[in-house]
């Protein structure tokens, strides 16, 4: 759906923000559009490389572009910026007058019950959990205000609740996602305090089948300079 709000056209220079590995980079350049995708992770890039795009390990909140593309681009990265008022400023000089930037991220409420799940596991070991949370979950009302403030028109906001059913065990999402949290920890205790926190969850997130659901909640937008 966030492709659908972005509604590219073939020839339009897109920067793709927080391309992670290209996946959907490569989907735009399939569509006949010029992009760039950048991220800060150099493994990312590497794999995005890969696919044969052009891609670049770069700060969300410090790039380098200046009036050279017809919209910028973001799925499920932002959240990751926790700079907001800087990577929404560096976004806006990165656009032509009268270009579009459009994104899904994390919105408030986002993994909530995770979140809390993970704080507490480190609060309980003298550590200070809510110091480890690596993300930005904006409402719907900060992040318009953001935009508005930086020189952009807000066509179009949304936050959505998605429940979303995970692969596989929730442990494997930690492992993937709360890296922040679990690297607080000797790794010898990482398994423990995974399964600590699996079993404060499995009540509020495990089905009657077994199955995982993460308690997701997506802010998806679309702007103009």
């Amino acid at each position: 759906p966030v492709v659908e709000w972005l509604a590219p056209q073939a020839g339009e220079r897109i920067l793709d923000l927080g391309c992670g590995d290209g996946a959907l980079t490569q989907k735009l350049a399939a569509l006949g559009c010029v992009v760039v995708g950048v991220d800060a992770s150099a493994e990312q890039i590497a794999a995005a490389r890969a696919r044969g795009l052009d891609a670049r390990v770069v700060d969300g909140a410090e790039l380098s572009f200046a009036g050279e593309f017809d919209a910028v681009f973001s799925n499920a990265a932002l959240h990751w910026m926790k700079r907001a008022d800087a990577v929404i400023a560096s976004v806006h000089r990165a656009l032509r007058p009268g270009g579009r930037f459009v994104g899904e991220m994390g919105g408030a409420g986002n993994v909530g019950k995770i979140c809390a799940a993970l704080v507490a596991m480190l609060d309980r070991r003298g550590l200070d959990g809510r110091a480890a949370v690596p993300w930005y979950f904006p409402t719907l009302e900060e992040y318009a205000a953001k935009l508005t403030t930086g020189g952009f028109a807000v066509e179009r906001i949304e936050l959505i609740p998605r429940p979303t059913e995970l692969p596989g065990d929730i442990g494997g999402w930690l492992e993937t996602f709360a890296e922040s949290f679990l690297n607080r920890l000797a790794p010898a205790d990482r398994s423990a305090a995974i399964a600590e926190v699996a079993a404060a969850l499995a009540p509020q997130l495990r089905d009657n089948h077994g199955k995982w659901i993460a308690d997701y909640v997506r802010l998806r937008f679309r702007a103009v300079k």
